[in-house]
């Protein structure tokens, strides 16, 4: 029995060779196709996403999740982690996040934390000054106590609700960009397990596969689209903007202080525009920022 495992020997040798030499080869692909990030005018970081489809919602979700739907996106560029206080502070010339209202120290503070207790108005205003500080259009056009998207614009904007749980996904179909297990997500997300009652700087958990960080958990995310629960039961096909009236507005990713179920990659939320900076939850809000891509931007070849 010994001699005939020493002579099985090299052609397992062979094998392990071979499989390790695929395995190389399939990383290099993946990298070779993730998304490449480059630094913007203002000195953000973000990437170009692919054109692509993908399935939007969770069967097994809440109500407001269904039903799963085939949708169709464009190509955008994202910012690789939500807008830290550094950059809301350069744009807008203060930082929610400084003081408490006591004066005291703050357990939020940090320059290169996300900023939160963000209002969706003030995060819209921030789209528009770093738009102009880069010389494009802004997107955004107040109408009395509304602000209008121009989605033709050059500039910069929030993401519809279809372009973050794209951009959250990056290609996979699990419960979270790393998979179905909630004590694997610890490894990519602050959430209420791990995140001590706090934001923390951004970028230390792992990336998703688009290189995209804190798309789960640290800070809620602001999208650009009014808030129904029946949304997708009317959603178009391709690049859905959510519906043209409401109360509320979507939130996305889930934060520091919420369940991994809240962190799901489909998993909705929602808040009242003008009063997320007096309401229980104003300490969860920040958002990242989106601009259009080029029309030529397709999906990789698999």
């Amino acid at each position: 029995m010994q001699e005939k495992s020493t002579r099985n020997w090299p052609a397992a040798f062979s094998l392990l060779l071979l499989l390790s030499a695929c395995s190389s080869t399939d990383k290099a692909r993946d990298e070779a196709e993730k998304p490449k990030p480059f630094i913007t005018k203002t000195g953000i970081e973000m990437v170009l996403l692919p054109a692509g489809e993908f399935r939007m919602g969770d069967a097994d979700g809440a109500d407001d999740e269904k039903p799963v739907h085939r949708v169709r996106i464009r190509a955008f560029y994202i910012d690789k982690h939500e807008v830290t206080q550094q950059s809301y502070r350069d744009l807008m010339g203060k930082n929610p996040c400084e003081a408490s209202r006591e004066g005291k120290a703050d357990r939020f503070y940090g320059l290169d934390k996300p900023v939160v207790r963000v209002s969706w108005p003030f995060a819209v205003r921030y789209c528009n000054l770093r738009s102009l500080r880069e010389g494009l259009k802004p997107c955004y056009k107040e109408r009395g106590e509304t602000y209008e998207c121009d989605f033709a614009a050059d500039g910069y904007r929030l993401p519809t609700e279809a372009e973050w749980e794209y951009a959250c996904r990056a290609g996979t179909t699990s419960r979270y960009s790393c998979g179905n297990n909630a004590v694997v997500l610890r490894e990519s997300a602050w959430l209420s397990d791990n995140a001590g009652g706090a934001t923390h700087p951004v970028g230390q958990k792992l990336p998703n596969p688009w290189g995209l960080v804190d798309m789960h958990g640290n800070a809620a995310e602001w999208c650009n689209d009014v808030y129904s629960a029946d949304a997708y039961e009317h959603s178009e096909a391709q690049d859905p903007r959510g519906p043209a009236k409401g109360a509320e507005r979507v939130i996305r990713g889930g934060s520091w202080r919420s369940s991994a179920e809240l962190c799901r990659s489909a998993a909705r939320s929602c808040e009242t525009p003008a009063l997320a900076d007096v309401c229980f939850g104003y300490e969860q809000y920040g958002f990242r920022c989106v601009r259009r891509g080029p029309d030529e931007a397709k999906a990789p070849k698999k």
